[in-house]
């Protein structure tokens, strides 16, 4: 009788420890990644620098320099912008916690002296949106030499339409075959002119004042173009669509606190007067 109580005291405690073996969590194996985070990176647009605020599109030099200071000694990774896109094209991985994209719109003559030297000096990556007919024409953009020494330093130039045209106006002046054509001016001779010049692919596309709607995201696939961006004021995540991805523009302001809470997406949303 004794032996027998023994044999079950034995076997209920091996059953014990092999339930508890079997409960217990697997230790992960050396070298495993650690489980992925979701997508958020905020894309930070500027238009044009200089030594003081002559419009409210310009931001300072100095001010530019601070942004790109911050994001260095707070752990950001300045990243391509064609990484970002390849991510939502499933040619490439989903970009790394704190990673930030950083592009400019309209080519201004300041992007070449102001930007540039800081670019090289903190080694960051910048996509420039360009809309062809400023370029060595108007006095406020930059040449196609300058867009050309922009491209040995590792910028990349992309599309802004043609002559940078407000679409909504446009549609309400215009007889629907002549705005259908107008548009596809605007898309496609931008495309060719600078693919022409600056050789390469220019596939990615910024809408002139943010203005965008069905028909033009439709347009500007047909024509060959991989991604458009907005100006709506949010991180860039999963749940974004490739053909409108959001973009923060940036005004003179959005220093210290408020160039953090950009970064952390818990800035407070504004009006933007472009």
């Amino acid at each position: 009788m004794f032996r027998c109580r023994t044999l079950l005291l034995v076997l209920c405690a091996f059953l014990l420890a092999l339930t508890c073996a079997q409960a217990a969590p697997t230790p992960a194996k050396a070298g495993a990644p650690a489980a992925s985070q979701e997508v958020s990176v905020p894309i930070l647009l500027y238009h044009r620098f200089g030594p003081t605020v002559a419009d409210g599109m310009t931001i300072k030099t100095s001010v530019f320099e601070e942004h790109l200071k911050y994001l260095r000694d707070n752990g950001y990774k300045v990243i391509p912008l064609r990484t970002l896109v390849d991510y939502y094209l499933k040619k490439g991985p989903a970009p790394a916690p704190k990673s930030v994209v950083i592009v400019e719109d309209d080519a201004h003559k300041s992007v070449y002296s102001d930007m540039l030297p800081l670019a090289k000096k903190y080694n960051v990556p910048v996509t420039v949106f360009v809309y062809p007919s400023a370029i060595s024409n108007a006095k406020y953009a930059m040449t196609y030499d300058q867009l050309r020494t922009l491209k040995k330093n590792g910028f990349d130039i992309q599309s802004h339409t043609f002559w940078h045209p407000n679409f909504k106006r446009d549609k309400k002046k215009m007889t629907p075959a002549e705005y259908e054509k107008s548009v596809t001016t605007q898309l496609k001779k931008s495309k060719e002119r600078l693919e022409k010049e600056l050789g390469g692919t220019v596939d990615l596309l910024a809408w002139p004042f943010g203005i965008y709607d069905d028909y033009l995201l439709k347009r500007a696939g047909e024509v060959g173009y991989k991604a458009t961006f907005t100006i709506e004021a949010h991180h860039a995540s999963p749940r974004d669509n490739v053909m409108k991805l959001p973009r923060y523009l940036l005004i003179n302001a959005d220093q210290g606190k408020n160039f953090a809470r950009i970064l952390e997406g818990s800035a407070p949303k504004r009006n933007v007067v472009y």
